[in-house]
């Protein structure tokens, strides 16, 4: 992606909060982030209230799989459609009112069962839910990529921070409150009734323009003759060739439109979350083991980390506008990295419940500035042609290699402590810096 001179104003770059498009985001925000806890931590949570037993609880969390492999079936979403729907709301809005759909149902299904009699019934609606809400989540990124200009990328990606975590309060803070008062099923029925907040944002929006475009329709041409699939005179063929558009086209054509710096891109998706993923694993435990109370940690990241993420993501979007991509990108991979250095210092002080806010604080915003940048750097990446297929690929990229290193975080705080523990995690986030500098100066020369 190349990045172009900026001339918005600050008070422009500003006035994008106020666009229906950006706004109507953060609703939509809100629908994809509700059923992620009600899958996990909420879920579990009822079940242990139950009497469920840990390791049948620890299963669950496989249910989790179905977001990582989402990229499975992006292609399906990106060019089915749908009897009768596609042609009242359009290919997104279609697609994304059925997965609502069926998130709602299989919520409400959930509320009507017994965990201690029907355990693998709720085990089986759980994966219904995780793979209705990653089908959601493929059409909301990819609608959001397409209603929008490059440029309010990073504004689009802020509203959809805000909205996800209200969802999260809800679906966490708020299922346990009306657990507390009504009991867990009535609670997950009231949450199955929040998903028409979803569904209203998607009748109201407007289903972004899909235009042709003839390269891909090229490409798509030459892979099939390749294949020898051209002709489409059996079933098979003609199988073959939509697997050939659909699957192999998005990848060949990253390609194709990147050349040798495709993989310094796909290198710095794989990085660029290293140290901010691998750092977050150890966060919770380390808070604990310095002395700090659950209610204290809780209090601190409610207040100061919902907050700071919120104002990190809102600014990131602005400095998009700003400055381009590239230079905020530069920003928040230096801020995260450097943010990780303020956890050495809480390692090796006493409990202080004021610099504990202050380093949540500082962890916070800048992460939340270097994910808005870094989603609108990866949505500048995708050919609308294939937008869901090539966004699933880059989102999985993103959080796989950091995920696995992320497991050998305990092994590095058992054997060397906390301390050391953060200067790696703060360590592990260079690669993305200069990764970021050398594709800045390879676009810049690519350009002149």
């Amino acid at each position: 992606m190349k990045d172009k001179t900026i001339t918005h104003t600050w008070k422009q770059a500003f006035s994008i909060y106020f666009k229906p498009k950006v706004i109507g985001m953060s609703f939509l925000g809100f629908s994809a982030g509700l059923p992620f806890l009600l899958v996990f931590s909420t879920l579990s949570a009822w079940l242990r209230d139950e009497g469920v037993t840990l390791s049948v609880i620890g299963f669950f969390s496989w249910v989790g799989i179905t977001y990582s492999i989402k990229v499975v079936w992006a292609p399906v979403v990106d060019r089915l459609p749908l009897p009768f729907l596609t042609t009242l709301l359009g290919k997104r809005r279609s697609w994304m009112l059925l997965a609502q759909i069926g998130i709602a149902a299989g919520l409400m299904a959930m509320a009507e069962l017994n965990p201690t009699e029907q355990i693998g019934v709720i085990a089986a609606v759980a994966v219904w839910v995780a793979f209705c809400s990653a089908t959601q989540d493929i059409v909301i990124d990819a609608y959001r990529i397409e209603a929008i200009e490059p440029e309010y990328q990073a504004a689009m990606a802020a509203m959809y921070v805000f909205g996800y975590r209200v969802a999260l309060l809800v679906a966490g803070a708020g299922a346990f409150y009306l657990a507390d008062f009504i009991g867990w099923n009535a609670a997950y029925s009231a949450m199955a009734l929040c998903m028409f907040i979803g569904m209203v944002a998607t009748f109201l929006s407007q289903e972004p323009k899909h235009l042709i475009n003839q390269e891909s329709v090229a490409l798509e041409n030459k892979i099939e003759n390749t294949l020898g699939l051209k002709a489409h005179k059996s079933t098979f063929q003609r199988l073959a060739a939509w697997f050939a558009d659909a699957v192999i086209a998005p990848f060949a054509e990253f390609f194709v439109r990147n050349g040798k710096l495709g993989l310094w891109i796909l290198a710095l998706i794989a990085l660029y979350k290293m140290s901010d993923i691998t750092m977050g694993v150890m966060a919770n435990p380390f808070y604990l083991d310095l002395g700090f109370s659950k209610k204290e940690i809780a209090d601190v990241s409610k207040v100061f980390g919902f907050f700071m993420t919120i104002l990190g993501a809102s600014l990131g979007g602005v400095l998009v506008i700003r400055y381009g991509i590239m230079r905020p990108l530069l920003l928040g991979a230096i801020l995260v990295a450097t943010t990780n250095l303020l956890f050495v210092l809480l390692a090796v002080s006493e409990p202080n419940l004021k610099l504990l806010a202050m380093v949540i604080s500082a962890d916070n915003l800048s992460g939340g500035i270097a994910t808005s940048v870094f989603i609108a750097y990866l949505s500048s990446l995708t050919n609308t042609a294939y937008t869901a297929t090539q966004y699933a690929l880059f989102s999985s990229l993103m959080t796989l290699p950091a995920k696995l290193l992320g497991g050998m975080s305990g092994i590095i705080v058992d054997s060397y402590g906390y301390d050391i523990f953060f200067f790696y995690a703060s360590f592990v986030g260079l690669p993305a810096i200069i990764l970021v500098v050398v594709l800045t100066r390879l676009q810049n020369s690519q350009v002149s």
